[in-house]
């Protein structure tokens, strides 16, 4: 079964982005560089609970 997360800017804090993930464990946040609507950039984009 996948699991959604959704990702959040770093400047701003608006979640932007929704993605799907495997059930496998992970010990660190995914972090991907994404183009932010709001700041008109490309900004750094983690996960949040």
């Amino acid at each position: 079964m996948k699991k959604k997360l959704a990702l959040a800017c770093t400047e701003c804090g608006s979640r932007n982005y929704t993605k799907e993930v495997g059930d496998k464990v992970r010990t660190e946040r995914l972090e991907i560089k994404k183009y932010c609507r709001y700041c008109k950039q490309h900004t750094l984009h983690r996960e949040t609970k």
